[in-house]
């Protein structure tokens, strides 16, 4: 059952907000993400088992070296991740 109520509202405009911003996408994204757990470690938001793997798929695409500048194919598949989570966290 999807979380309801004023949090679970203000978490997802908030997820959304992130990943629209005018920026860079990883950045966009790391944001984005850092403010998904916090929603469910708040418990405004519940885990389905989707995100959770969206979720490890977008870390995969975020991780880098150190010294190392992520652009290109891992913003591209940070935005990918990014609007398959938006659209899932509608059942979260």
């Amino acid at each position: 059952m999807p979380s309801t109520g004023p949090a679970a509202a203000a978490a997802r405009a908030e997820f959304r907000e992130a990943m629209e911003a005018k920026g860079h996408a990883v950045e966009n994204a790391r944001r984005a993400e850092a403010g998904l757990e916090a929603a469910f470690e708040s418990g405004a938001l519940q885990k389905t088992p989707i995100l959770v793997a969206m979720l490890a798929d977008l870390s995969v695409a975020l991780e880098q070296d150190d010294g190392q500048k992520l652009g290109g194919k891992s913003a591209e598949a940070a935005r990918f991740i990014l609007r398959a989570i938006s659209r899932e966290l509608d059942n979260a």
